[in-house]
């Protein structure tokens, strides 16, 4: 045209500049611009300043938007012109300024239009939640004041409510206009699949299909994350189906990431990479999804060979999805030896300040057990999201550092109170109320500690917040309370979980089993295999029933029928819990049989110390030392198949040998781990070791120790001092059986609690003879009711009985 000699007007500057703007060419939006000045038509002319700044908004510079908003003269900005403006502001992200754009643009009296509307929303969706939820509130005020109910502006509305939190407010914006097109149904089930409402989804999608709208790729897209998280793989093929009947796959990656998330989720990984092979066009997202699914089915080498392919096949460089998925694939892949390595690949690829990946780096070094750096990486987070304290929370966990545990958890609430803090200014729009992961995660914690107050606060704490009837918080809850002794609470709490799965049944099979209780945990067997399939672990979970309770043929009898009735193949474990089985009824010679019987394949270490064990009860000395000979071979530093050992030579008065064995210990500096007990007092958990004089009562303890001693002689005790694995005379010997642990813990609980409180004490190795027996006197002489979990079961001690029986 201009090299015909036609000057282009007024008319034909606008729709170059539309089509500069769709190709997002800024140099050539330049050179354009340079014309329309060249030939007069400025910002003079409105349509042209407007084409311009629609223009400069979608080719990326905010600056020359700004110059030409500015040159137009105020009485000649007409609608559009603020439109095109306010657009660009959004694009930009420049939030604050698009909505004080809004209020001038009202200020000189400029009608606002329906695109005006819709740019404002987006831009309240984006404010903090209070905020934008205030002014996103006035402006659908101020739509219905004008009249204005056009479809795009309720889908405006609908979209901003969903985003700030409120989806009822959308779903009502949704019902009361009649006027949807396929943008008002793909926002209301995208919103419902984002709030995790992934049932009325489906439901949604079926009556959109009966009022005749036939689905998109974005439809499809924003569906099959329902499928996915119900792991309704049925539905997901009829959608994938669907998708490739009507050519929406082609060329459309969203969907097919999602299917590929779909496949994974519902561990058809297979599928899923048949769908990733088969993608036309694969963009970073994709390759996340299918790297993703590999790495959380645990197909760790998998993943490694795609993020390896990802880079150096296709040419695209990982982002923070992807390194938020491949670190923990390190973690747990053997072939990736230098899992540290990772760690520097993020930070060179400058990824280290992103919180998805700081989350997965913090799993990495729990794992490693390095917590210390978990920690320094959670310390320096920019932004701490839920997933953050959870993942921190587990890291202690997995340490065996609960305490800690519970006092992040304390922390964590902290902040959720004081919002107005200015170190945690991000968090201020990040929800840190503890959710069904950290419950499920700190919970073990109340468990391991005994910290039964702590764990009672939790429930009180899930059942305001709706999680008690989740089925993962309901077995941690089954498991703390009968771990802290509260069997009857415990099947209370089991009994309420409205869908019990494989591991609730396990949980409470293994807590009757714990409390000595064999015959009611087969009951429950015997209930569960009517719902559910048993596993392993559930096998593992009623042997160990039985054998606390002395039932042997009735856990020979499931023994034998495990593989033919259930489906399980016996595996070491098995094994090693029938010979405690055997050897625990005094069997020890049948026990060592079965050893010799087990298949050659299988690792007899667990079956050799459960033999070991028994024989310190029994006093077996020869096959005692059979055990013990192989064990020394197969785990030469664990230090209490010397200690069993040593104590069976004591026991037998063989005290040569048994200093031989705590010298060859001392030689090969392996070192016995100290008993440790635990009681929770005063919302504090408080920890006894052996001998232990650092406690600010010790004095005290042992005072009163000495009072209960004299008592309990009076009463008939005798100190078995055959506990006491030293050479030295019996008065020694007594004095060292008043520092143990269990010991140190009952007597606090005594001292610092009203009398006829019941007192629960944790220990981390088994009650020695002696505890056991003096437990029986203490609980008697003081009146109290004493509940003392072990490494192996509980002893509810009453009135000089323990629940055992005295076999254990």
């Amino acid at each position: 045209m201009t090299s015909s000699g036609i000057l282009p007007d007024h008319f034909a500057f606008p729709a170059i500049l539309k089509a500069v703007a769709a190709l997002q060419h800024l140099p050539l939006a330049n050179q354009i611009h340079a014309h329309v000045l060249k030939y007069g038509y400025g910002t003079s002319f409105v349509p042209v300043a407007n084409s311009l700044l629609n223009v400069y908004g979608k080719c990326g510079d905010i600056s020359d938007v700004y110059k030409v908003f500015e040159r137009i003269p105020q009485s000649h900005r007409d609608t559009v012109s603020w439109n095109s403006f306010i657009s660009a502001l959004c694009r930009f992200e420049d939030w604050e300024t698009a909505l004080e754009a809004f209020r001038l643009m009202l200020l000189d009296d400029v009608q606002p239009s329906s695109f005006t509307l819709v740019s404002v929303a987006h831009a309240c969706s984006n404010l903090p939640r209070h905020h934008g939820l205030r002014l996103g509130k006035q402006l659908h005020g101020y739509s219905l004041r004008m009249g204005d109910i056009k479809t795009f502006t309720n889908n405006a509305l609908m979209a901003m409510y969903s985003k700030l939190g409120h989806l009822n407010d959308a779903k009502v914006v949704f019902e009361l206009f009649e006027e949807r097109d396929l943008v008002s149904w793909n926002t209301m089930l995208s919103s419902l699949s984002q709030n995790d409402m992934f049932l009325e989804a489906l439901l949604l999608l079926h009556r959109m299909v009966l009022q005749g709208l036939q689905p998109d790729g974005v439809t499809i897209a924003s569906v099959l994350p329902a499928c996915s998280h119900l792991e309704l793989l049925e539905i997901g093929k009829q959608l994938h189906a669907y998708a490739l009947r009507h050519d929406i796959l082609i060329g459309n990656s969203f969907v097919a990431s999602a299917l590929v998330d779909m496949y994974c989720n519902c561990r058809k990984v297979h599928s899923g990479r048949r769908v990733f092979d088969y993608a036309t066009e694969k963009k970073t997202a994709l390759w996340n999804a299918m790297i993703t699914g590999y790495a959380q089915n645990e197909f760790d080498e998998e993943a490694l060979m795609l993020f390896i392919e990802m880079e150096a096949a296709a040419g695209l460089c990982p982002n923070a999805t992807t390194m938020a998925s491949i670190v923990p694939a390190c973690m747990r892949s053997e072939a990736f030896v230098h899992k540290l390595g990772i760690h520097g690949y993020v930070l060179k690829r400058g990824l280290g300040t992103d919180h998805y990946v700081q989350n997965a780096l913090m799993d990495l070094y729990s794992r490693m057990g390095n917590i210390q750096i978990a920690k320094t990486i959670f310390d320096n987070m920019d932004v701490r999201d839920i997933v953050s304290w959870n993942t921190m929370i587990t890291g202690y966990v997995i340490c065996g550092q609960h305490n800690n545990a519970l006092l992040l958890l304390h922390e964590m609430q902290r902040v959720d109170q004081e919002k107005n803090e200015s170190s945690y200014e991000h968090e201020k729009r990040i929800p840190l109320k503890p959710n069904s992961i950290t419950l499920m995660t700190v919970l073990p914690g109340c468990a391991t500690l005994a910290a039964l107050a702590k764990g009672k606060e939790i429930h009180a704490y899930a059942i305001r917040n709706m999680l008690a009837s989740d089925v993962g918080v309901g077995s941690a809850l089954v498991d703390m309370y009968a771990k802290c002794g509260c069997l009857n609470t415990s099947r209370k709490v089991f009994d309420t979980i409205p869908c019990r799965n494989l591991i609730t049944w396990n949980v409470i099979i293994m807590a009757y089993g714990m409390h000595g209780k064999g015959a009611e945990a087969l009951e429950l067997f015997n209930c569960m295999v009517k719902e559910v399939k048993p596993n392993k672990v559930t096998f593992i979970a009623i042997f160990a029933a039985c054998s606390h309770s002395g039932m042997v043929r009735e856990g020979q009898n499931l023994f034998y029928r495990m593989k033919d009735e259930y489906g399980v193949e016996p595996t070491a474990d098995h094994y090693a819990c029938i010979v405690d089985l055997l050897g625990r009824a005094g069997q020890v010679e049948e026990a060592y049989q079965l050893i010799n019987d087990m298949p050659l394949e299988l690792d007899k270490t667990g079956a050799w110390s459960s033999l070991l064990g028994s024989c310190r009860i029994h006093q077996k000395v020869e096959i005692g030392e059979i055990a013990a000979r192989n064990l020394f071979h197969l785990e030469p530093d664990v230090a209490s198949h010397y200690v069993l050992l040593s104590n069976i030579y004591s026991s037998a008065q063989l005290w040569d040998k048994a200093t031989d064995i705590r010298k060859r210990m001392k030689e090969m500096g392996v070192k016995k781990e100290p008993g440790c007990s635990w009681i929770e007092f005063d919302d504090e958990v408080h920890k006894f070791i052996a001998g232990d004089a650092s406690h600010p009562q010790s004095g005290q303890l042992y005072g009163f120790l000495e009072i209960l001693s004299e008592k309990m002689r009076k009463e008939g005790y005798v100190p078995d001092t055959s506990c006491v694995l030293h050479n030295v005379d019996e008065e020694e010997k007594e004095t060292l059986l008043c520092g143990h642990s269990e010991k140190l813990a009952i007597v606090f609980g005594i001292l610092n609690s009203p009398p006829g409180t019941t007192i629960r004490v944790a220990k981390n190795l088994r009650v020695c003879n002696d505890c056991h027996e003096a437990t029986k006197y203490i609980s008697r002489i003081t009146d109290r009711e004493i509940i003392l979990r072990d490494v192996r079961r509980f002893h509810q001690f009453r009135d000089g009985r323990c629940s055992c029986g005295d076999y254990w």
